[in-house]
């Protein structure tokens, strides 16, 4: 009896054992919003877009399926393959709010969750060799200016400039792909943080041969006499973008459907 009840002992801790490594091993179910409303949007074509995050809450305006998944799993959208058509084209307006007060981690977590319930959102990672830019020194030498020690680190971003304080390679990398819209890799090997600052104009707003003769007005001659990114930041920083094919994270979506309206 001492023998089986000994035995009964080890399988009944084995078993504890077990239950408790199982339990351990379950992720935490990720944060979801108290209340969230998804409606197409309204807004004429064209109509600038975004999602703005405050504390408790997010609100986003004009955005599709592949913004919002930018914005959940920080991507760029040369980074988001696959999907139904519509999940780049048809356009939102969310706004959720949380229980309490979070920050924007927190949020970004919820919206993952929000993506998931309301749009049936599923996918996976995969690593592929895409067509982009390596972000290398120049032969000039890198111009940027390094931050003061303990900057705050900001950024700030348009169709024509970079702003970015307190940032590394890595980061303005990361700002370069969203003005291409296509993916690239710091390879520049410098490490640290620095102030970039960063102008060029736009590729539709360069310089055009006048048609009939028309010349076009001064003002509008000095701006598109103005450098494209790629030359930009070779003269202004010191650095330069080398095409090629460069290993990048992909999210791919396995499954979308349409958010039904509240």
């Amino acid at each position: 009896m001492g023998i089986l009840a000994g035995r009964k002992r080890v399988l009944l801790a084995a078993l504890v054992l077990t239950q408790a490594v199982r339990s351990f091993g379950q992720a935490a179910p990720a944060p979801a919003f108290e209340a969230a409303s998804i409606k197409p949007s309204k807004a004429e074509p064209g109509s600038s877009s975004g999602i703005t995050t405050r504390k408790g809450g997010i609100s986003a305006r004009n955005v599709t399926l592949k913004r919002c998944m930018r914005g959940a799993y920080d991507v760029q959208e040369s980074q988001i393959v696959g999907g139904p058509k519509w999940a780049g084209e048809d356009r939102y307006d969310i706004d959720a709010k949380a229980a309490g007060p979070a920050g924007d981690r927190e949020l970004m977590e919820m919206l993952q969750r929000l993506l998931s319930e309301r749009f049936k959102l599923a996918f996976h990672w995969e690593t592929r060799e895409l067509p982009g830019y390596a972000l290398v020194a120049a032969k000039s030498g890198l111009k940027a200016k390094r931050s003061q020690p303990d900057a705050e680190s900001r950024s700030n971003s348009s169709r024509n400039a970079i702003d970015c304080e307190a940032c590394s390679m890595h980061q303005l990398a990361q700002k370069l792909s969203e003005v291409i819209h296509l993916p690239v890799a710091d390879l520049t090997g410098v490490e640290g943080e620095f102030d970039f600052q960063l102008k060029w104009t736009p590729d539709d707003m360069q310089a055009r041969p006048p048609s009939g003769g028309d010349k076009p007005a001064a003002a509008a001659v000095d701006l598109a006499n103005g450098p494209s990114v790629f030359a930009a930041l070779q003269e202004q920083l010191g650095l330069k973008l080398e095409p090629r094919k460069v290993p990048t994270e992909v999210l791919v979506i396995d499954r979308a459907e349409k958010a039904s309206e509240n």
